[in-house]
C-alpha cells in the first residue's frame, strides 16, 4: 500500500509536470492560429515525452533502476495514441460546442481524467 501511495503521488507530480507543458503548448499554438487537433497532438506529445521520461525514472523505479526502455516505449505509445484519440475527439467536440476559448479551459479536466485511467494502464502493463 505504501509502493502505491508513493507512485501516485509520484504519478500526480509528474503528471502536472507534463500536463502544464502540454496544456500551455496546446493554447500557444492555437492562439497562433493552429487548428485544435494538430495542436492537440503537438501539445500531448511534448507533454507525453515529458512524462514517460519522469515516470520511468521516478515514478515506477524499483530496486533495479529506471523503467524505460524500447519495449515499455512501445506500449507507452500504444496507450498515448489511443488516449490521444479520446483527448482530441473530446477537445474538437467541446472547441466545436462552446468555442476555442473553453477548450483551453477543458483541456487540463479532459486531461486529468485521461490521466487517472492511464494511472491504471502504466502500473500494470507499461512500467510493470
Amino acid at each position: 500500500m505504501r509502493g502505491l501511495l508513493r507512485q501516485g503521488m509520484a504519478y500526480g507530480l509528474a503528471g502536472g509536470l507534463a500536463l502544464l507543458l502540454d496544456w500551455a503548448s496546446f493554447v500557444a499554438l492555437t492562439w497562433l492560429g493552429m487548428p485544435s487537433i494538430p495542436a492537440n497532438v503537438l501539445a500531448r506529445l511534448a507533454g507525453a515525452l515529458l512524462a514517460y521520461l519522469l515516470n520511468g525514472v521516478f515514478t515506477f523505479r524499483d530496486a533495479e533502476g529506471s523503467k524505460l526502455g524500447w519495449r515499455r516505449f512501445g506500449r507507452y505509445v500504444a496507450t498515448w495514441c489511443l488516449m490521444t484519440f479520446a483527448s482530441t475527439w473530446a477537445i474538437q467536440a467541446i472547441e466545436q460546442g462552446a468555442g476555442l476559448q473553453w477548450a483551453w479551459l477543458a483541456k487540463p479536466a479532459v486531461e486529468g481524467v485521461l490521466a487517472a485511467i492511464t494511472f491504471v494502464v502504466y502500473r500494470a502493463w507499461i512500467y510493470k
